[in-house]
């Protein structure tokens, strides 16, 4: 389904967010799209888009919608924000999102609508690193549980380290060109515009080219080797098709949680009235 009476912000300063928003939300048992979940009052992609446009009021935001949506569309457009279909798994939904990017994009941070508390701090310290030239940033969290490893009969195969775990975060920013390169490897995106991206990141010293599989956009991952149901993040394609680019931490932040089952809604009720207590 296209969207054409959507407006389509330009980014400002090369900047873009990506809100992916076209989860099912069937964990949370209210039959709707995750998204329109209400917390105190308002779906979760309109709490979601407003720290955005708190954190980055400048920049072009795309959110990733269901086939078929209207209501996150609407929603979207109100808030100043264009809607784009999304696919059938995450990494097709981020896919279809920058392909409808303008080309002058030069930063892209991809941020979950089901992270909709992330403070404006987290998406400030990710924008500041990639303006000090790295490449693909993700926040992270120390990991506070005991972690066990198990084998496949289910045994434990004894404790991990956790001093050297990290929880990782949304919003995740990019160099453009080094997404839309690694997005082209796993398949995910065409190669008919290969040229000027692989040209821009071959001037930085030690670049090398990226390669994989061919077509359109989320039609041939699995012969690139990469199963778009298992992308649950999008350093983890710049991890797998562009190793020579360093996946940069930095702090992430307990209220940025991802809303997921019941109970992380109990949390994100209670986050929303500490900060109003705290407004008031």
């Amino acid at each position: 389904m296209n969207h054409p009476d959507v407006a389509s912000p330009s980014p400002a300063d090369g900047l873009a967010v990506v809100v992916v928003a076209a989860g099912s939300g069937t964990r949370l048992g209210y039959g709707l799209p995750k998204a329109l979940v209400p917390l105190a009052g308002e779906p979760l992609l309109a709490h979601a888009l407003r720290t955005v446009r708190e954190a980055l009021p400048a920049a072009a935001v795309l959110v990733t919608v269901p086939a078929a949506d209207t209501e996150l569309t609407a929603l979207a457009r109100r808030m100043g924000a264009r809607a784009v279909t999304g696919g059938a798994s995450r990494a097709q939904s981020v896919a279809r999102a920058l392909a409808a990017l303008p080309a002058s994009t030069e930063h892209v941070l991809v941020h979950d609508a089901a992270r909709c508390l992330t403070p404006p701090a987290v998406f400030a310290r990710v924008l500041a690193a990639l303006r000090e030239g790295a490449r693909a940033v993700v926040p992270v969290t120390p990991v506070t549980d005991t972690i066990r490893g198990a084998d496949a009969e289910g045994r434990s195969t004894g404790t991990v380290d956790r001093s050297v775990l990290r929880g990782v975060q949304t919003p995740q920013g990019f160099d453009a060109a080094l997404l839309r390169r690694v997005n082209r490897a796993a398949g995910l995106l065409p190669h008919e515009s290969a040229g000027a991206d692989d040209a821009a990141l071959s001037a930085s010293a030690g670049d090398t080219a990226a390669t994989g599989g061919t077509g359109a956009a989320g039609s041939s991952a699995s012969a690139s080797g990469t199963d778009p149901e298992g992308i649950t993040d999008d350093a983890s394609l710049v991890e797998h098709h562009a190793p020579e680019h360093p996946v940069r931490f930095v702090d992430g932040d307990e209220e940025s949680f991802k809303v997921t089952r019941p109970l992380d809604l109990v949390l994100a009720r209670a986050v929303v009235d500490s900060r109003a207590g705290r407004a008031e």
